[in-house]
């Protein structure tokens, strides 16, 4: 149940920065203004300030970024009022840090002292599903799987699977460009997003809705203000609704390809070797020994670790092809001298795999504290790639799992330290940066799908042009100049 209370004790334990509680009255005072402001225009049961709740409510699964301390957080259940909320938080200059399912992995959901957390989880309506057009229209809050389900009772698919899918939201997923499983052979978030409402400020006036993108297949009217809203984490505005590009549902039963390798080295010689010959199989995958191991103690699904890596691939073209491409996955993987590589003959054993792929993070969390990689190569480097993460890991001194779309260069090493263990979370993190210079170094990108957050704000810097940069800061200068959508996300 949302609790609406004025208790303005300092909450203990805050994960503001230093300082943060010097003047509690003042954050007080601040809180008992915002939320006054909120109740006068939105009905009073969407304001939480019970400060357990909204410190529940303020960070995402990014364990190692900062959390500031907000005022109070508001879940909202339409468009009307998350405009009104912005309205009023422009007025108090009160910063707005919109969120879903919070199962971000870099921050990017985190609260910023002195902050409204926008909970848009409740904004979870399927609008609209056309069949004709294959389009959808949806809110925010809609989780993936539950829009798949939706679609498929007319036939039909919408990609986009990132492993959170069970959990995540459209919402959040349009917020980081989210990928997942199938987006090397079906493309990622921003491919199916044709058009959005959202509320803006900038130019367009705080608390204003804007109607951008299209309902048609085709378009170039005018600059792509779509895209550029998909992938800006809430740094642009608050999107209300998204306008989705579907598939009609794939036919047959995929076939499922599976290798066993010596070391991760090896398996990414395989992997480059599929791309090398010219195959898409529509998932390509790879788990590691410690990966398989957690999620076998913790949900018991019979897997064997027997190899120091696996490489799942899935190919979905039906018929004689479909048989066809399976078996040439299989000669590709040769390439990477596996312990052994087959088309799976049972499907049973697939699912577990592939569900196996899907809670590998979960398992691992499980064990402590987890620093997430999300770094992402040229296919043609993910050996060079591999090989460094091992080297960096140990030099280090860190235990590292290794998860990864391989088939796209998306890798995921997670770095594990023991609870408490100062000395070892230090070290992780200097192997975290050490990693996203050598993703640059190899012609990648630090983050492939997780987006920058706070943790990844550096490496951008590292990465991208610094003309680039500016022209990026002068975009966010243009369209938010109060700095009051998720401030100090993305560029600090």
């Amino acid at each position: 149940m949302t609790s609406h209370s004025t208790d303005d004790t300092p909450q203990a334990g805050s994960h503001g920065p230093a300082g943060a509680h010097a003047a509690p009255d003042a954050h007080a005072m601040a809180s008992r203004r915002l939320v006054t402001a909120l109740g006068r225009v939105l009905p009073v049961e969407r304001v939480v300030s019970d400060r357990d709740v909204v410190a529940s409510l303020s960070s995402d699964d990014a364990e190692w970024a900062p959390v500031g301390r907000a005022l109070a957080a508001l879940r909202p259940r339409s468009e009307a009022e998350v405009a009104e909320a912005v309205r009023v938080c422009a007025d108090l200059r009160v910063p707005v840090v919109p969120r879903g399912a919070g199962t971000g992995l870099s921050g990017g959901a985190n609260a910023v002292d002195g902050c409204l957390v926008l909970d848009l989880s409740r904004m979870n309506r399927v609008v609209e599903i056309d069949p004709d057009d294959l389009t959808c229209r949806v809110e925010p809050g809609v989780v993936n799987d539950d829009l798949k389900a939706a679609v498929a009772e007319h036939g039909l698919w919408y990609p986009p699977d990132p492993a959170s899918a069970p959990w995540s939201t459209i919402g959040g997923n349009v917020a980081t460009n989210a990928g997942g499983l199938c987006c090397l052979k079906y493309g990622v978030t921003r491919d199916y997003v044709l058009g959005m409402r959202a509320v803006v400020g900038g130019p367009a006036g705080y608390g204003s809705v804007v109607r951008l993108g299209r309902h048609t297949a085709k378009g170039v009217a005018g600059y792509d203000l779509t895209g550029l809203m998909v992938g800006s984490e809430g740094t642009l505005g608050v999107v209300t609704e998204v306008t989705l590009r579907l598939r009609p549902a794939l036919r047959g039963t995929p076939r499922t390809v599976v290798g066993a390798f010596p070391d991760l080295v090896s398996a990414g010689r395989a992997v480059a070797s599929v791309t090398r010959s010219g195959l898409t199989p529509a998932a390509l995958e790879l788990l590691d020994r410690a990966c398989l191991t957690a999620v076998e103690e913790w949900k018991h699904l019979g897997i064997e670790a027997d190899a120091e890596a696996l490489l799942l691939a899935r190919v979905d073209t039906p018929g004689e092809g479909g048989a066809a491409e399976a078996q040439a996955v299989v000669e590709a993987f040769g390439d990477g001298d596996p312990l052994w590589a087959v088309v799976s003959s049972d499907d049973d054993e697939a699912e577990a795999l592939f569900a196996a792929r899907r809670i590998a993070y979960p398992a691992l969390e499980r064990l402590g504290p987890v620093l997430t990689e999300d770094v992402c190569v040229p296919r043609s480097q993910v050996p060079a790639m591999l090989a460094s993460l091992v080297d960096i890991a140990g030099r280090h001194g860190v235990r590292m799992a290794t998860i990864a779309h391989a088939g796209d260069g998306n890798l995921h090493p997670l770095l594990l330290t023991p609870p408490g263990d100062d000395a070892a979370r230090e070290a992780a993190q200097h192997a975290f940066e050490e990693m996203l210079d050598a993703a640059i170094a190899l012609g990648g990108t630090v983050t492939g799908e997780h987006g920058v957050g706070l943790l990844k704000r550096d490496g951008l810097l590292r990465e991208l042009d610094p003309l680039a940069v500016a022209m990026q800061r002068a975009v966010k200068d243009a369209l938010d100049p109060l700095y009051l959508f998720n401030p100090g996300k993305v560029l600090a």
